[in-house]
């Protein structure tokens, strides 16, 4: 354990580093294999690099910090530079190549997440992205079906919010709605609540795209409006949380946002509809770690009030979370999925208003509907 708390300490102070944020105490030693592997899971391994970079400028000054010998470290800069920076350029590629597809034909196309989080970030090429979530404002059908005509694309409508395909090497989910209705039974009028935001079409921005002729255009994008971020990115984060675990980089997208867009949030009605929905005090513990163990200004955030010891449990669960192994396969993983689902109660009653049974039994019935959710 004395172990573990050592390399998350140095983790998050090489974050704090990593993204420009002072920090009160650097070691003079690190674990650095220890700490690779944790940057990995968190998704900080471009955030942890930066850090690095500015241990050599301190290292300049008086020499007091040991870094990662010279192999590890040019094998970490090439992972960082073929891994994240190289795919992030293709990444926008395949957005710009999509958001001129759906353009041609009359759809708009909205980036949730991945894209969307990584504009606010100090170096948006180094926030990992993996799947292209787009919102088309509610014509799903009508641009799945172009899409399957025109493109031949297969499009997989097994998944209870979202159809998925393939956009060349990447996985697009193409949401008809922003949260899975048949996972909790207050996610019904949550997402009312997130459709009627989705209705803003005023925040867009553009694009790299390029043409059959390898001539680069641009096209418009669509983003979340403020309050629709804000509220979709805490649900999200709630939803990860409470059953099963969430990441570092997860944390740096909430508090990036809120730091760069949050005085366009309205943060009273926001907060009104955290407390309707009982996710009020896991709002301010995430709070309260963006301000305490990341660096953030306590003054960007709305709310930061938060029991100690509640905090450091959820601040444990989020660096070494309890279920953090492999799901197993078969039989096993109902057992194992069951067992995650119990010892999770007390995250579940940060969350959610409603009863862990109202919620077990909700969502039974509704895996029955659609068996690969299962």
């Amino acid at each position: 354990m004395l172990k573990s708390l050592e390399t998350s300490n140095a983790l998050l102070a090489l974050t704090r580093l990593g993204i420009g944020k002072t920090v009160q105490s650097i070691p003079h030693k690190f674990n650095w294999p220890a700490i690779q592997d944790l940057a990995v899971k968190h998704g900080l391994l471009a955030v942890v690099l930066d850090g690095i970079d500015c241990l050599k400028q301190l290292n300049r000054e008086n020499d007091m910090y040991e870094l990662p010998d010279r192999f590890m470290l040019l094998q970490w800069i090439g992972e960082v530079h073929q891994g994240l920076e190289s795919f992030y350029e293709s990444y926008k590629q395949a957005i710009g190549e999509m958001a001129a597809f759906y353009n041609a034909h009359g759809f708009k196309m909205m980036i949730l997440k991945g894209y969307a989080c990584s504009l606010d970030w100090p170096k948006p090429e180094h926030r990992p992205c993996g799947d292209i979530d787009i919102w088309l404002f509610g014509q799903f059908k009508e641009a799945d079906a172009i899409l399957a005509k025109e493109k031949g694309i297969k499009v997989n409508n097994s998944h209870h919010h979202h159809t998925v395909f393939n956009w060349r090497d990447f996985l697009v989910e193409n949401h008809y709605d922003f949260i899975n209705v048949y996972h909790h039974k207050s996610h019904s009028e949550f997402e009312k609540i997130l459709k009627e935001l989705g209705k803003d079409d005023s925040n867009r921005v553009e694009i790299s795209a390029w043409s059959k002729e390898d001539n680069v255009g641009s096209e418009i994008v669509y983003l979340p409006s403020p309050n629709l971020h804000a509220l979709f990115l805490l649900k999200h984060l709630t939803l990860h949380f409470s059953t099963g675990e969430i990441s570092i980089r997860q944390m740096l997208d909430w508090a990036f946002f809120v730091e760069k867009h949050g005085k366009e949030v309205d943060w009273n009605w926001f907060e009104d509809v955290l407390e309707k929905f009982g996710m009020t005090t896991i709002y301010n513990i995430f709070n309260a770690i963006c301000v305490e163990e990341l660096g953030f200004d306590v003054k960007v955030f709305h709310q930061v009030q938060f029991e100690p010891g509640l905090k450091a449990r959820v601040l444990n669960d989020i660096l070494f979370p309890e279920f953090g192994e492999e799901e197993p396969v078969g039989l096993k993983r109902i057992a194992f999925k069951f067992r995650r689902w119990k010892a999770n109660g007390w995250k579940h009653k940060l969350c959610y208003k409603e009863s862990m049974w109202s919620a077990f039994w909700y969502g039974i019935w509704n895996h029955l509907l659609k068996p690969n959710s299962i």
